[in-house]
């Protein structure tokens, strides 16, 4: 069965803030494209302040610079991507202007309406996560039982992979999943469990519950996985 590929999608719902933030390894942040566009700024003027106070900005995290697609002749355009500390610094360095203190309000609701959304998915997806790893845990016991002497940890390792080739996503790229996408991936773990426990239940080997699991995440993902996040089947 074909794993379903997400589309990796930069950036997260603008909400009522107006702002689209950027998941990057799990950190919300914010083009600076975008914050010149919304102070009326050039962005050069804003790129020459992040390279004027590089430490002062570095204090807070990485300041790493992008490089844009060049369009047509021309050199790149050179972007970065700041977190929320970040974002208030560079514009603690703008004049108080009313376009400055509108976007500090649109800023502070973004952040805030990330870190609840954040707060949601994580309330749903880590008793889901351990739940699954306490059947996995029982599924290496299974294979112990049956003369096995692979460690626990492989076990462990392995259902994570099967749930990421379910996704289409590679290993350390959980971080980067949008709320939707975490949804389907706490619904995943939760199917991976419930046939693991059903297969030890039934007596299978530790083979066969594996192969049925990962079979059964993959089943989903062709189907109600897909209509939710608008993958074609």
């Amino acid at each position: 069965m074909k794993a379903k590929i997400i589309k990796q999608t930069a950036k997260c719902d603008t909400g009522k803030s107006g702002i689209a933030l950027i998941q990057s390894k799990g950190e919300a942040r914010v083009d600076s494209r975008l914050l010149a566009e919304q102070l009326g700024n050039d962005h050069d003027n804003v790129i020459q302040l992040l390279k004027k106070y590089p430490a002062d900005f570095k204090q807070f995290g990485i300041l790493r610079f992008e490089t844009g697609v060049i369009k047509g002749r021309g050199q790149p355009e050179q972007f970065a991507h700041l977190n929320e500390d970040q974002c208030y610094l560079l514009l603690a360095y703008t004049r108080n202007t009313p376009k400055v203190r509108a976007l500090k309000i649109n800023l502070v609701k973004a952040f805030r309406e990330a870190r609840d959304r954040a707060s949601v998915t994580d309330n749903q997806y880590l008793p889901f996560y351990h739940a699954m790893h306490d059947e996995v845990a029982m599924l290496a016991q299974r294979a112990k039982d049956l003369g096995s002497d692979t460690p626990e940890r492989v076990f462990h390792i392995n259902a994570n992979k099967a749930l990421n080739t379910a996704m289409g996503i590679a290993s350390g790229q959980r971080g980067s999943l949008d709320m939707e996408q975490r949804l389907i991936l706490t619904t995943l773990q939760a199917i991976y469990r419930r046939h693991l426990h059903q297969s030890i239940e039934a007596g299978a080997d530790h083979r066969e519950a594996g192969r049925k699991a990962k079979y059964a995440v993959l089943a989903y993902m062709a189907t109600a996985g897909a209509l939710v996040l608008g993958v074609a089947a």
